[in-house]
């Protein structure tokens, strides 16, 4: 009980103390820029993680795929629809994350590529070659254009973060530059609460985190027990205490 009451008292006075900080100082960037991203999930946060970012004035990036929601539909599905054009509305960024949401396993032959869902079997997948894995990527795109009017900016991310040297080419031939995020920049929301508790991620994010780090979460994860997305607050508080500003990841290389 001690230690989760000490997570819990590390937790408010740090979100206290970025509070008290003025945003004159996270307007210098004097720590430079970071990049903010997220990979849709289970989508039950989703909205309160729209409510931090627009608490905190912060843009960042989402990479779309169509899974399953804790609602019982999908994220790309209808019941998502007001929430997908929020965040087109308020600026932020898009790129796909594919449409299943499979895991590219590996290059085959001369001209197609291993595309398998999570944890099955090779047997279990389908081979796609340029054609079908440039449909793909762009049937999530698809989808959101008809949600909120405007497409993708030219970006995916793979499922897992796993490519493959054809899935990249592959990927360019068809408008699309791969996202990979920074070491630093793995906030952790997918790892076990028991091992990794929230209060040591936080405090590890904060103290690693370096000018152009990608930052990369999700919008709800299945085998989480604490859920990390509430750390968001103070870490992005935290973050623009030292002086980090943040950017979309479309603008890096730009600054």
């Amino acid at each position: 009980m001690r230690a989760v009451i000490s997570s819990r008292c590390f937790i408010a006075l740090l979100a206290a103390f970025a509070l008290s900080v003025g945003d004159s100082v996270a307007q210098s960037c004097k720590a430079g820029t970071l990049y903010l991203t997220f990979d849709t999930g289970h989508m039950e946060p989703a909205n309160d993680i729209a409510d931090i970012l627009q608490k905190h004035q912060v843009k960042a990036t989402f990479f779309l795929a169509n899974e399953k929601t804790k609602a019982g539909g999908f994220s790309l599905d209808d019941a998502q629809k007001p929430f997908w054009q929020r965040l087109a509305k308020e600026g932020h960024a898009f790129g796909s994350h594919t449409w299943d949401h499979h895991y590219f396993v590996r290059d085959v032959g001369a001209d197609r590529v291993s595309y398998v869902p999570w944890r099955k079997p090779v047997s279990s997948g389908r081979e796609l070659n340029r054609a079908t894995f440039c449909e793909e990527l762009k049937k999530s795109e698809t989808r959101f254009r008809e949600m909120t009017g405007r497409g993708f900016d030219p970006i995916w991310r793979a499922p897992g973060g796993k490519t493959t040297p054809r899935t990249i080419e592959f990927a360019q031939s068809c408008g699309f530059k791969h996202v990979a995020w920074a070491d630093a920049g793995f906030l952790g929301d997918e790892l076990s609460s028991e091992q990794h508790p929230n209060a040591a991620l936080l405090s590890g994010a904060l103290a690693k985190l370096r000018d152009g780090d990608i930052m990369m979460a999700h919008l709800g994860i299945w085998s989480r027990k604490d859920p990390y997305w509430p750390m968001l607050d103070p870490l992005i508080g935290g973050l623009k205490a030292k002086g980090f500003c943040f950017g979309l990841v479309t603008e890096r290389g730009k600054r």
